[in-house]
């Protein structure tokens, strides 16, 4: 035995018999301080026993066990629910010692025109689940900006051409000057091909549409467990034991949240998910 879990033994007994309680199946799983309003750490698991067990033998987590007074736990169904409730549970608890996540009201993308030009939107002014031509999902627009002209420079983009940048004079951009720009600024590329160019750039970044006229439930099971997750326009809606249960008219979130996007969206449009039709909100 370690010097380090010899030391901690008799003070991690506890902990230790609290995860071995645990279950193995998927969940959340919650370690407590000194305070029951402000958690320490609130994480996910498909095994909850197998991580938080995990947790005990890692010496790199010693400020968590050492500050931890008790461990609870929710269970869901599946990994979809674990990874909804974490996000969820995180941003409404604002644990400790996670990555702070906040909901983001006021996400902004580039959407790209039929003008061949890019305009930053956010979530005030367009719905992000159901407009086209929306790329990156951002948090502020100074990284927004950010992103686009390292994404630039990267395929030699003009941003002056792309209406993002102003335009001075007839000469070519600065970055074309400079040899960051194609230079279709001053006609060394057809705008047709920048255009192109660019939509290629982005692609890996576009913003996927809402695939259906209306919400979908998520099937989750675990032995003779069940939940249905309600989602409708990558919001995560509630989450149910039954579809006659579902009522999607009043999202957990009404904003547009990255997370919960991030979460749904390769589930679904890989068909990994099983989906059930439920009715349209109103």
């Amino acid at each position: 035995m370690s010097t380090w879990s010899h030391t901690r033994h008799d003070e991690l007994a506890h902990l230790r018999a609290a995860a071995q309680a645990l279950p193995a199946a998927p969940g959340v799983y919650i370690f407590h301080g000194d305070s029951e309003h402000l958690p320490l750490y609130i994480g996910k698991s498909v095994n909850l026993r197998s991580r938080v067990l995990a947790h005990l033998r890692n010496p790199d987590e010693a400020r968590l066990l050492r500050q931890t007074r008790h461990i609870s736990h929710q269970r869901t169904a599946g990994e979809i629910g674990a990874l909804l409730l974490e996000s969820r549970l995180i941003k409404s608890r604002q644990p400790l010692l996670n990555q702070r996540l906040r909901r983001s009201r006021q996400l902004c993308a580039w959407h790209a025109g039929n003008d061949a030009r890019l305009r930053l939107v956010d979530t005030r002014e367009r719905e992000f689940a159901t407009t086209p031509g929306l790329y990156g999902l951002y948090g502020t627009r100074r990284a927004a900006v950010q992103h686009l002209a390292e994404l630039a420079d990267a395929h030699r983009l003009c941003l002056v051409t792309l209406g993002v940048e102003p335009a001075v004079g007839h000469r070519a951009c600065l970055r074309a000057m400079i040899g960051r720009c194609a230079g279709a600024c001053r006609g060394d590329e057809t705008p047709q091909s920048h255009w192109q160019r660019t939509l290629a750039a982005l692609e890996a970044m576009r913003v996927a549409i809402w695939p259906f006229e209306g919400a979908v439930g998520i099937v989750e099971r675990f032995g003779t467990e069940q939940q249905i997750h309600v989602v409708h326009r990558w919001r995560h809606v509630q989450t149910v034991a039954d579809a006659s249960q579902a009522d999607a008219t009043t999202p957990i979130d009404p904003a547009f949240d990255v997370d919960a996007y991030r979460i749904l969206c390769g589930p679904i449009l890989t068909g990994q998910a099983e989906l059930v039709s439920l009715p349209t909100p109103g």
